[in-house]
Parts: C-alpha cells; structure tokens; sequence
C-alpha cells in the first residue's frame, strides 16, 4: 500500500519537505505514518491532520491511495 504525505505551513520547514511518499503492507494510523517518514521528530502539539480534504483524529486509518497531509495548528485575531 502506498499513500502521500504533505506538509503545510511551518511544518513543511521543520520536517524539511513538502511531502513524503510512503509505502506500508498492513493498513496503520495517521499517526504511525508520522512516526515512520519522521522518526527523530515528534508531532507537534496540536497538529492538525486531513486524509483526502476531510479532517481526521491520529487515531484515523489509512487506506492504499490515501493523501494524508498535516498542519500547524491555525491561529488569528
């Protein structure tokens, strides 16, 4: 199975990419994806996560063909 990950905003320049390929054989969570493709980086407090444009929990699983793409959290005034 195979899924895209993409980074948004100040996460995009923390991780040091915009996106990440990953490749996986049993189905795992949106946050076991970020441990894989960032392994000596722990999601931020706070980070936000969509898989295909719908906002979703850490919790979330992945499916083959999925984008999942992370952001920081959104502030303003």
């Amino acid at each position: 199975m195979s899924i895209k990950v993409k980074y948004f905003g100040s996460l995009k320049l923390w991780v040091g990419r915009s996106e990440d390929e990953l490749n996986f054989s049993v189905r795992i969570s949106v946050k076991e994806a970020w441990q894989q493709v960032n392994s000596d980086k722990p999601m931020p407090v706070n980070t936000l996560s969509s898989v295909n444009f719908d906002y979703v929990d850490i919790d979330y699983m992945l499916n083959d063909g999925d984008e999942l793409a992370f952001f920081p959290p959104v502030t303003g005034g």
